[in-house]
């Protein structure tokens, strides 16, 4: 089977045909027509269709013309929607910009068993009801009503899409075994799994298959899912999936005014990810410790907090968004690492709460290969091993559909603000509070690095972090700064 890798166009329109004309009558996902071309009628189709599937578990629906709707006898059609317009624009323009949430409607026009066919085939409903004209429509057996009319309906279908998540959505359709072995990285699956690859095409096609990487369609093809391109595609380009790829910038200064270097790892995150971070690492300013005999070259930022917020930022990012992705940004004395979406948890709670995943599935994915922990304790690790390099604490910020963790630099206690003071304060008594500990001024001196006889320092610190409301004394009858124990403030 001959695919073109930059379009969904099948080049085996007979055999998808056929599979459906097979299928039992009244499939909600499915329907048949003759030469009906009318752009409302079809907008209402798209509408509907496309919720059934979600509602029945299918990646997409079909609108077939040239078929008997009774009988499903092929009968040829005079129906042409590359000519067929509405108010002087093309059908196909008109309905990119009247069904929403937008999505990418493909029209396959063929000859089966000498009879001329087209196929529209409409993509399954993810995150919300897909609408025609501000309108949700949904098929009750064979006819099209509008959803408001079916609540029953209704709450099986946002049911259905609070519980789909990106991961289930298909990347790439239409392709043969051998197709699905030229876009994923099969050594690289196989390799970090420690798995033998299976002697055949079919066989590796159905391990993959058994991970939700690959499903079978009904016309005997094959599709990969949106998880198996984000994890182990070769080419996210290849597998529509570009923006989603992770973009690394290199800034001259501390502002974007001028950019030195840009990549963009084109693979799936698992296959990708130690590329990804060598990359990342090689473009980051090295520092030195000095030995009793020598020299010693140390990375300015810890590997292994890099790693975590950069697993971090994949995870939890929001696929729903589009013309976005992960981005990576090196400045002087700061690494900023952003994602699409906002946290789940509350930011100043970053510590303490329980994990939670907005993608499940790769979430489970890359802790199963060693690249991310579900436990809820990477950015506990992440401020912990910033505190042994007594660096200014990890800034966490948050846009209104951005999160962007923020490294800095080492630098002594003397030279940070009193932002970077106050925020590294708080995080301590998290950290402190999580081990089932207070935060003191002995503790906090240990965290800046700063001596037993300037321990007036750390009070003066202490006093600005409980001033601000961030923090409180663990004893609030207690009087003495020096020997107070404090908690975070919603302890």
């Amino acid at each position: 089977m001959l695919i073109d890798h930059n379009s969904t166009t099948y080049s085996d329109l007979e055999s998808l045909v056929l599979g459906l004309v097979s299928a039992p009558h009244e499939l909600e996902w499915l329907e048949f027509k003759h030469n009906q071309g009318d752009p409302e009628e079809i907008g209402k189709y798209v509408s509907a269709l496309s919720n059934a599937a979600a509602l029945h578990g299918r990646s997409r629906g079909f609108l077939v013309w040239g078929i008997e709707d009774e009988t499903h006898a092929i009968l040829g059609t005079t129906f042409n929607p590359h000519t067929k317009k509405r108010g002087g624009e093309l059908l196909e323009g008109w309905l990119a910009h009247k069904v929403t949430p937008r999505m990418d409607l493909g029209f396959h026009t063929g000859t089966v068993r000498g009879e001329r066919v087209v196929v529209l085939e409409i993509p399954a409903a993810m995150h919300t009801p897909t609408r025609f004209s501000g309108v949700e429509y949904v098929r009750v057996g064979s006819s099209t009503r509008k959803l408001a009319d079916h609540p029953e309906k209704a709450r099986k279908l946002w049911f259905r899409l609070t519980r789909t998540g990106f991961e289930d959505g298909i990347a790439r359709r239409g392709l043969s075994a051998g197709d699905v072995l030229s876009l994923l990285d099969i050594p690289a699956y196989f390799d970090l799994s420690d798995q033998p690859v299976p002697s055949t095409p079919e066989k590796i096609v159905e391990r993959l298959g058994e991970e939700a990487f690959v499903t079978s369609e009904p016309d005997g093809t094959f599709s990969i899912t949106n998880l198996g391109a984000i994890t182990f595609g070769k080419s996210l380009r290849r597998l529509g999936l570009e923006r989603k790829a992770v973009r690394v910038i290199a800034y001259a200064g501390t502002s974007r005014n001028h950019g030195l270097r840009e990549r963009q790892e084109a693979g799936g995150y698992i296959a990708g990810f130690q590329r990804l971070m060598d990359a990342i690492m090689a473009q980051l300013p090295s520092g030195e410790t000095i030995g009793q005999t020598l020299r010693e070259a140390h990375a300015l930022y810890p590997e292994a907090a890099v790693r975590e917020l950069v697993a971090n930022a994949l995870i939890h990012q929001d696929f729903s968004l589009t013309g976005t992705g992960p981005m990576v940004e090196i400045f002087d004395g700061r690494i900023e690492i952003t994602n699409p979406g906002t946290p789940l948890v509350d930011p100043m709670r970053l510590l303490d709460s329980p994990a939670r995943s907005r993608n499940e599935a790769l979430a489970a994915m890359m802790r199963r290969f060693n690249y991310a922990e579900e436990r809820g304790s990477g950015i506990d690790r992440v401020v912990t091993l910033v505190e042994a390099d007594r660096s200014p604490a990890p800034d966490f910020q948050v846009t209104a559909e951005h999160f962007t963790a923020i490294l800095y630099a080492p630098r002594p206690v003397t030279e940070m603000n009193k932002d970077d003071r106050i925020r590294a304060t708080y995080q301590h008594a998290c950290l402190q509070w999580v081990a089932r500990a207070q935060l003191t001024n002995s503790t906090l001196r240990q965290r800046f690095g700063i001596s037993e006889g300037n321990s007036a320092i750390a009070s003066r610190i202490i006093g600005e972090t409980e001033t601000a409301g961030f923090i409180k004394k663990f004893n609030p009858e207690s009087w003495s700064r020096k020997h107070a124990r404090y908690v975070p403030f919603w302890a």
